[in-house]
């Protein structure tokens, strides 16, 4: 089996989506987020203040490719990531890309404070501003796009499952 590589905005379940669905599949789990994390040696928002936001999507990109010799894994990309254009070709080369969709409006319910969340974007830019830039490119590198809003986490990975053939596939 292939990889899967998750894509979609902060919040919208790629990390728990991801976890749950290499669970189900008997895959391998990795996020390239803590990938970020571990090679810098701290958290993302710190990295992003300290560092701004073009060094941080170089460490992104970074990050994207080196997740090599992997096969049968979940990834969960950043909400960034689709930025980095040869860290997304190198990763749709191993797998499906599976854009994970929430409404704008659902996203400002669940994310509280975008500062600690370690989003990467311009000062000053609203959810409204990060979606829209943002969801062109998640459209671009999809394979397979699921709307998420009024779904579970079950029923998430079961429609992933059954759309990359996934379960005994």
């Amino acid at each position: 089996m292939k990889n899967i590589i998750l894509t979609g905005m902060p919040g919208c379940g790629k990390s728990t989506v991801g976890v749950v669905l290499a669970k189900t599949l008997g895959m391998q789990f990795v996020d390239t987020d803590l990938i970020i994390q571990r090679q810098n040696h701290d958290v993302l928002w710190h990295l992003i203040d300290r560092y701004g936001i073009k060094r941080f999507e170089e460490m992104e990109e970074e990050a994207l490719l080196s997740v090599t010799e992997t096969e049968d894994t979940v990834i969960a990309t950043g909400g960034s990531a689709v930025f980095c254009e040869r860290g997304m070709k190198f990763l749709k080369q191993t797998g499906i890309c599976v854009y994970l969709e929430v409404p704008c409006g659902e996203l400002k319910r669940r994310l509280n404070n975008i500062k600690t969340r370690g989003i990467a974007a311009a000062k000053g830019m609203t959810i409204e501003d990060i979606f829209a830039e943002r969801s062109p490119y998640y459209e671009k590198y999809a394979d397979l796009r699921i709307d998420c809003l009024d779904r579970n986490i079950e029923e998430i990975t079961e429609i992933i499952a059954s759309g990359t053939g996934g379960i005994n596939g």
